[in-house]
């Protein structure tokens, strides 16, 4: 409860007294980055399936509902990297804020946030890709198989990628980022030609009782009945939408690898996010308005609509632009987790082997390559795409510490040099932590006990090996350099 990591020592991890992680990005390139990942598939989908289950046409209003929710907490995200620029994020941010035994289970939600995250990514991507396949006029005659081999070589492919070093997947992110913009782009442009004000109404639909309750969420518990659309809809909608914002902390942990971090991470973080908002909201707007949302298939909502308005030919260009963005999250989820367990690994929490640098690519290759193993073990054998809300709520869960640890650094660390300070602090913070309350209790009572069945296991873990390997538990061990460090550049 007493160890917290210094601010200098968290600062310095940057400038070599560890490990050198060589700077390559720029504003631009963690616009891109936070692109990379915020802009997948979900965007050809997710608003059209929320506003035909859910929503209605106030799907608009629950894009707007989580941009806003995920703009706050990104505010808070900024302030602190500017502040401590490592690449541990929110992990490292509450290890010297609150204390390592918080630290340690905010990085235990971030692994299940990342690792998870790009199983479910990757099986998705395998799904959509044989979808695509078929839709050229090439039958795949055993899609399962053909989905597993697909799942094995995007996964075994960009860990390679990511292992190999920052630049080689930088440049690779810029391709792929740029493309899916464009077909984004077009369909934007196409679909609004086709776009009818009449199928937006008046954003409301008549509310529905659910009659199911395994998907009760922890509100419903409060409220007494569960219910889709109508204003409960709509705010049900958000935290789902959510997955799609989820990302733009993910730029926080390339801050170690960003040329003068304090200014360009903050930039970096919130531009990407303002981007995607307005692009999802766009293509939102575009998707209820061609086809009223009752009649929109939940299975392929975009692509049955360009088909339903005589435009069948998008369903090409929506499927590469799928393709390419779920490429793009496989790849920066795979970076953020590794950069993740790297700063967890050196400060001896987790087995500091992992923490070494590559001699030869000058990346923690290693722990990359167990990333790239676990995500394997899970999209094959894990049936991961029942799972995302576990996604979000492990990352609302460590929006809400990051929040609280603005207003907390500001009262004891005042005179730390800040490259962003959140406004209206800490009304703005305290703004971040009600939202993300909120779209947490919006997630179902299922989730939240597996989440909390995780987090204990995640105590356990640190109390039987964390605890004792830390480096601030023994801080004479922190001079001796990890496994094979002596060969790295310092």
């Amino acid at each position: 409860m007493t160890r917290r990591l210094p601010p200098a020592e968290a600062t310095e991890l940057r400038t070599g007294a560890r490990h050198a992680l060589a700077p390559v990005y720029r504003t631009a390139d963690l616009v891109v980055l936070g692109l990379g990942v915020m802009i997948g598939a979900g965007i050809f989908s997710i608003a059209g399936q929320m506003a035909a289950t859910t929503a209605g046409p106030g799907v608009i209003l629950s894009f707007m509902i989580a941009g806003i929710a995920c703009l706050l907490a990104c505010l808070c995200y900024a302030e602190l990297s500017s502040t401590m620029p490592a690449s541990g994020s929110a992990y490292t941010f509450t290890y010297v804020i609150f204390g390592e035994i918080w630290a340690w289970i905010i990085g235990w939600a971030l692994i299940l946030e990342l690792q998870l995250a790009a199983a479910v990514v990757a099986r998705a991507w395998a799904r959509i890709t044989v979808g695509a396949i078929g839709d050229f006029g090439i039958r795949v005659t055993r899609p399962e198989v053909v989905e597993n081999v697909l799942v094995l070589v995007i996964l075994v492919l960009l860990t390679g990628v990511v292992a190999a070093g920052a630049r080689i997947g930088l440049r690779a992110l810029w391709v792929m980022v740029t493309a899916k913009l464009l077909a984004i782009g077009a369909v934007i442009v196409v679909g609004a030609v086709y776009v009818d004000v009449a199928n937006f109404g008046d954003f409301h639909a008549d509310p529905q009782p659910v009659t199911t309750t395994s998907t009760a969420t922890v509100l419903d518990l409060f409220v007494g009945q569960s219910q889709t659309f109508g204003w409960f809809g709509v705010f049900a909608a958000a935290p789902v939408i959510a997955f799609a914002y989820i990302g733009f902390d993910i730029v926080a942990t390339a801050a170690e690898e960003t040329v003068n971090p304090r200014t360009v991470v903050p930039k970096g973080m919130i531009r990407s996010l303002v981007v995607a908002t307005v692009i999802y909201i766009a293509v939102a707007v575009v998707m209820v308005g061609m086809v009223p949302y009752t009649r929109i298939s939940v299975d392929a909502p975009l692509s049955s609509a360009f088909q339903a308005v005589g435009a069948g030919w998008m369903v090409h260009v929506i499927n590469v632009g799928a393709v390419l963005g779920l490429t793009t999250v496989i790849l920066v989820l795979l970076v953020g987790q590794t950069r993740v367990l790297f700063s967890m690994a050196r400060d001896g929490l987790i087995p500091r082997g992992l923490a070494v640098i590559s001699r030869n690519y000058h990346t923690p290759s290693r722990v990359t390559l167990v990333i790239g193993l676990v995500a394997i073990v899970l999209a094959e054998f894990v049936p991961v795409l029942t799972m995302q809300e576990l996604v979000v709520m492990g990352t609302l869960f460590a929006f809400g510490f990051v929040a609280a640890g603005v207003i907390v650094m500001r009262r004891r660390m005042p005179d730390l040099e800040r490259g962003f300070r959140v406004p209206l602090s800490p009304l703005v913070p305290i703004l971040s932590m009600a939202a993300t309350l909120w779209l947490m209790v919006n997630l179902q009572v299922l989730t939240w006990a597996w989440f909390a069945l995780w987090m204990a296991f995640g105590v356990l873990v640190y109390l039987a090996y964390g605890r004792r390997k830390s480096l601030l538990a023994d801080p004479g061990r922190a001079a001796a350099p990890p496994p094979g460090r002596g060969r790295h550049r310092r």
